[in-house]
């Protein structure tokens, strides 16, 4: 376990690098908030190493930018993109919701575009981890866990 101030992308290089310096050849998978730069101190380190961008982060991201009254039926069009059963099912699912939403809220329809790749790398996956692989609720609740028995 590495502990540091921030999130940063040059704490990170530090992290990969001890683990490479520890003898790790390559990571499988990693799982992020897309955070700046994240992706490619990856893949500097470890260059094979698939990044997959956490589709909850995603979502809330994209709501940002949708208005209240919208934001309903919004997320449940939303929806049909990540629960889509492959990776070719969710492109049709984004095309469909393009469709009906780019013209209102161009920008939230291309920030799934932009990063398309990253956000739909669980869909290489059996569909009994992928869960595991586009949420950080394992994470989350170990990080909650760890900040109470540092708190007492």
């Amino acid at each position: 376990m590495w502990l540091g101030k921030n999130k940063s992308s040059s704490f990170w290089m530090s992290v990969l690098t001890d683990i490479k310096a520890r003898g790790e050849e390559d990571i499988l998978i990693t799982a992020t908030y897309n955070l700046n730069g994240f992706t490619q101190t990856i893949r500097s380190v470890f260059p094979e190493s698939q990044t997959q961008i956490y589709v909850v982060h995603q979502i809330r991201n994209t709501c940002r930018y949708v208005v209240w009254k919208d934001r309903k039926e919004f997320s449940a069009d939303m929806k049909h993109i990540y629960t889509a059963p492959t990776k070719e099912a969710a492109k049709a699912a984004l095309e469909d919701f393009a469709t009906k939403w780019e013209s209102k809220y161009l920008y939230a329809i291309q920030s799934w575009r932009n990063i398309w790749d990253e956000l739909t790398v669980f869909f290489d996956f059996p569909i009994e981890i992928r869960k595991i692989i586009c949420t950080i609720n394992l994470i989350e609740n170990f990080d909650v866990k760890n900040k109470e028995v540092y708190q007492k």
